[in-house]
């Protein structure tokens, strides 16, 4: 965040290959991509995470919120933190996810190194707030299962985690860990794009199944259906909290998205899956973002030896390792800067 201003960027000297890599070169090269791999990475995770944030900025509405989510998902925020805690969650996580794009555009990182400054501080402190209201809400979110609270907590803490090592290492210009780092706490918040598409696939199998159901609180069903007889004709234990014998009567719902006879079992169907969907999509990304940064070593050892030369100027200690790295918190042997490295 308060690196010297240079011009860091690499650029390819191989010859194209052929005409379509000349002409893909005048593409990515003036937003500094030096090899075309990074660029289409680029292009498709950071373009999901970009269309998927725009196409829910609609969503800082309440209301408009309440008309897109899950059926039955707004019972549950409609006062009190919970309300709160939605509310907050989407403005921070959704100006920070917008903002986070930009982040990795290498021609941004090295010309204008203010924006990019002042812009990694407001990310972080808008995904700390956004982060809270995850935790406000995840107590009753998509029916509140342990699985899910966990889920919730774990991801919440992965990338704040993430987010304070990002920090501390770009504080102590150990820029390779900033770098690491910050791809893990963008590709952990990404997995909400893949829990999505798991969630809403399992949906329309397991009520193609058509044996799953789900315990839901009358009062939810209720806030569904929308009709108080209609409740009791297909949920007669409902009677109760109707009654007002047992506020808190729950009843068994059929899981179905596909042929629903009520609100209440499309949104049993899209809650149900969830939590797995949570797991399965934060292990997907998780392995994922591992995997590429043991794929690009050449690039973690370039910004190493920057680092270590900024560090020896800045007159850090050890250089080369003034922030968290492992052969300075671990047992790893003692990294050897190359002098020739740009």
């Amino acid at each position: 965040l308060h690196l010297q201003k240079r011009n860091n960027m690499v650029q390819s000297t191989r010859q194209p290959a052929n005409g379509f890599v000349a002409a893909t070169r005048r593409v990515y090269n003036p937003l500094g991509f030096s090899k075309g791999y990074n660029f289409v990475l680029f292009f498709v995770f950071f373009g999901a995470l970009m269309g998927f944030t725009l196409a829910r900025l609609q969503y800082l509405n309440f209301d408009t919120f309440c008309k897109g989510a899950a059926p039955g998902e707004c019972f549950n925020y409609q006062k009190g933190h919970e309300k709160a805690g939605i509310i907050i969650h989407l403005a921070g996580i959704l100006s920070a996810g917008f903002l986070a794009c930009f982040q990795f555009v290498p021609v941004i990182r090295h010309k204008i190194l203010l924006f990019h400054r002042i812009s990694g501080y407001i990310i972080l402190l808008l995904s700390l707030v956004g982060t809270a209201g995850a935790f406000m809400i995840a107590r009753n979110a998509f029916g509140g299962g342990l699985e899910v609270q966990a889920g919730v907590g774990l991801l919440g803490i992965m990338f704040i985690v993430s987010l304070a090592l990002a920090y501390v290492n770009i504080k102590r210009l150990q820029i390779e860990q900033h770098r690491a780092w910050m791809l893990r706490a963008w590709f952990y918040a990404g997995s909400i794009i893949t829990l999505r598409l798991i969630q809403f696939s399992c949906a329309a199998i397991i009520s193609t199944i058509g044996t799953y159901y789900a315990a839901r609180p009358c009062d939810q069903v209720a806030y569904m259906v929308d009709d108080s007889n209609r409740t009791i004709e297909l949920y007669p234990d409902c009677a109760a909290y109707f009654s007002g014998s047992n506020p808190g009567q729950q009843t068994i719902v059929h899981a179905d998205l596909l042929n629903a006879t009520s609100a209440a079992e499309a949104g049993a169907a899209a809650s149900l899956p969830f939590g797995m969907a949570l797991w399965l999509a934060l292990a997907i990304h998780a392995m994922g973002i591992e995997l590429y940064l043991r794929l690009t070593p050449v690039e973690a050892e370039r910004l190493r030896n920057v680092s270590y030369k900024r560090q020896l100027e800045a007159g850090m200690k050890p250089a080369g390792r003034a922030g968290v790295t492992a052969d300075r918190v671990g047992d790893s042997e003692k990294s050897q800067p190359n002098s020739k490295s740009p």
